[in-house]
Order: structure tokens, then C-alpha cells, then sequence
């Protein structure tokens, strides 16, 4: 069994891009490049310069493979979300929650 999460505001996951990386990433291993641009609807430079604050904060790892079967020099990146990277997401997530539910004077009153 898993600990509960402790809502914590993350200012690196909130931006609108790097969360939905984070979504994306959220429940699988790990992710090609290609996946993760295309269905945020991304450039190859905006996903770059995203994941490169990800990937400095600890939050994502990023692999390097040869694309198998191609005759030319290209490699895959799979990207996916590290241990702190999923504990930061879920944390955010949570103070999300409790933003959007009204409980943040509870929750704050309950922690002082």
C-alpha cells in the first residue's frame, strides 16, 4: 500500500505545458518523443526546452535508442516520468484538488 499523498504545490509541474507532459506520462513507463509531441499538439523545440526543465528539476528521465529497421543514423527518445517526478505530479495534483474543492484553509489550519 501505497503513502498518502501530501498536496504540495509545484511551481515546475504547473505550467500548462509541463503539466500535461506530466498527464501524459502519468500512467505509462515511459513514452517516445514523437507520442508525447504529437498529442500535446507540440513543436519539437517546445517539447525540448519543457522536458530539458523536467528532466534538470529530477522529474523525468529521458533514453536514447536506434530506431530499428532505419537504414539512416536516427534515434528514439523515450521519455518517462521519474520516482520524484511522479511524487511531485501526484503532490500538485492533490493541492489542485484541494484548490478546487475550497479546502485549502482546512487543510492549511490542519497542518499548523
Amino acid at each position: 500500500m501505497s503513502a498518502p499523498v501530501e498536496p504540495a504545490f509545484d511551481e515546475v509541474v504547473h505550467s500548462a505545458v509541463r503539466l500535461r507532459i506530466c498527464g501524459v506520462l502519468r500512467r505509462l513507463d515511459e513514452v517516445e518523443f514523437g507520442v508525447v509531441r504529437d498529442t500535446l499538439g507540440l513543436s519539437d523545440a517546445h517539447l525540448s526546452k519543457n522536458l530539458k526543465v523536467l528532466v534538470d528539476r529530477g522529474y523525468v528521465r529521458l533514453r536514447k535508442e536506434g530506431s530499428p529497421g532505419r537504414g539512416d543514423a536516427r534515434r528514439l527518445t523515450w521519455v518517462g516520468l521519474t520516482r520524484e517526478g511522479s511524487r511531485a505530479l501526484e503532490g500538485h495534483l492533490a493541492a489542485l484538488a484541494e484548490i478546487a474543492g475550497g479546502d485549502i484553509a482546512e487543510s492549511a489550519r490542519l497542518r499548523s
